[in-house]
């Protein structure tokens, strides 16, 4: 089974973001976006969802898989390599760092926040960068 979690490790905002504070993804229509389903559930819910539970839950929202479908669904979702958070937009387009703590516990924390240049001043932490949106 193939995992996206990070541990003690703080996903700094890709370089080339467009953004300088970070920005809530805005809901277009009825139907949340990926990262909407992100935002909402690493926001609400610091540190109490791993990575790959955000991931998969974004996932099955968008393609409708139940509460009974849900563990097979899962199992299947991981047989093979996923993108991890490093992905996001969140990250790449609307300005937020995520933390993952030594469990594997995911938070979000806005681009020019005091918390965000505490993580991703903090020494203690591996430090990596959202991927960039364009090629260098």
């Amino acid at each position: 089974m193939h995992t996206t979690n990070y541990y003690d490790t703080f996903i700094r905002v890709a370089d080339d973001c467009p953004v300088t504070v970070a920005e809530v993804p805005p809901v277009k229509g009825d139907n949340k976006s990926i990262a909407n389903i992100q935002f909402d559930m690493m926001a609400h819910h610091p540190y109490e969802f791993t990575s790959d539970d955000v991931i998969f839950e974004a996932y099955a929202l968008k393609n409708n898989i139940s509460g009974t479908e849900k563990a097979a669904g899962r199992k299947q979702y991981f047989s093979k390599g996923q993108a991890c958070l490093r992905s996001s937009t969140l990250a790449k387009r609307y300005g937020w760092g995520i933390h993952s703590n030594a469990d594997g516990k995911v938070a979000i924390f806005g681009l020019g926040s005091d918390e965000y240049e505490q993580l991703s001043q903090n020494k203690q932490l591996k430090q990596v960068k959202a991927m960039r949106s364009k090629r260098a």
